[in-house]
């Protein structure tokens, strides 16, 4: 069986085609006619949407095949014990889930280094029980701008060269790029000490960027959440 699993955000439309848990393709694109484009052209037996952009309602009339919607009510194959499971967003739990799916078992930890840096759990009871939220680099560093009077917007592409800047912009990136980095070890060491059989997982447009950070803790899947996706889809189909 072969699945389409289309995860829409507000600005890119990500999918793949999967074999049963096997990722067989990977495309990205900037507009819906574009990946409508490409949809028509592949074969596929189920179709599962995420989408932060459009409701269910509004996909039907705009995708002319059947597909499942992805809601706080689609069944998943890990027990949610979240708090406030309706204000969840299913970016999260579909990542920790794709980590989990991965590894075959819990305790996971997905890390997802987007605009903001989520850290999700899966326990070894395979409950989903939540994380927690931080800002991303870019964002830090627009923060860094519009809350001061002087300080300029800094490129954040690369890992600074030097521990000590000299002067104003270099100390910039290097007190958001290594206080990300000290984050996450520091959450990784402490997720480590509560569960010491956890496997991390890390995700997002950042995620390459620090994908040399503790290499025998870490497993970097930059699309973790279509990996999630796909396993829900499957659990619903069986």
């Amino acid at each position: 069986m072969t699945n389409l699993i289309i995860d829409i955000g507000n600005t890119r439309i990500k999918s793949a085609r999967f074999e049963g848990e096997k990722l067989i393709e990977e495309d990205v694109f900037d507009t819906l006619d574009n990946a409508l484009t490409h949809w028509k052209s592949v074969s596929f037996d189920q179709c599962l949407i995420s989408s932060v952009k459009w409701s269910q309602d509004e996909l039907q009339e705009l995708i002319p095949f059947q597909f499942a919607y992805l809601s706080s009510d689609t069944k998943l194959p890990i027990t949610n014990a979240y708090g406030t499971p309706a204000t969840l967003g299913l970016d999260r739990i579909a990542g920790a889930i794709g980590a989990w799916a991965m590894r075959g078992k819990g305790p996971v930890l997905a890390i997802d280094m987007g605009t903001c840096i989520t850290f999700d759990l899966i326990d070894e009871r395979n409950s989903y029980l939540g994380g927690a939220i931080s800002p991303g680099l870019g964002m830090r560093a627009k923060a860094m701008k519009d809350q001061t009077a002087r300080l300029p917007l800094v490129d954040l592409k690369n890992k600074p060269a030097e521990l000590i800047g000299n002067n104003t912009i270099t100390c910039m990136q290097i007190g958001i790029w290594y206080g990300v980095e000290c984050e996450i070890r520091g959450q990784i060491e402490a997720y480590t000490k509560k569960f010491p059989e956890i496997e991390v997982f890390v995700s997002g447009g950042d995620a390459q960027s620090f994908d040399s950070l503790a290499k025998d803790l870490i497993f970097v899947v930059p699309n973790l959440v279509l990996y999630g996706l796909n396993s829900i889809l499957n659990h619903n189909v069986e």
